[in-house]
């Protein structure tokens, strides 16, 4: 996934995404292209999901 796909699977816009993507306990890019950096949906499904339940646990 790229940031924008990223962005829109989140769904926050571009630049919140980015701010996301600088924490130290989201995936590491599998590469850096000329075009910006890319993940695997796969850890990104993963990161998502379990920020889901830290914020729910949060919450309740």
């Amino acid at each position: 996934m790229a940031m924008a796909e990223i962005a829109a699977f989140l769904g926050v816009s571009r630049q919140r995404a980015n701010t996301l993507a600088d924490r130290p306990d989201f995936p590491e890019p599998i590469a850096h292209l000329t075009v910006g950096r890319v993940w695997a949906t796969a850890g990104i499904r993963a990161w998502a999901e379990k920020r889901r339940r830290e914020l729910e646990g949060e919450a309740g």
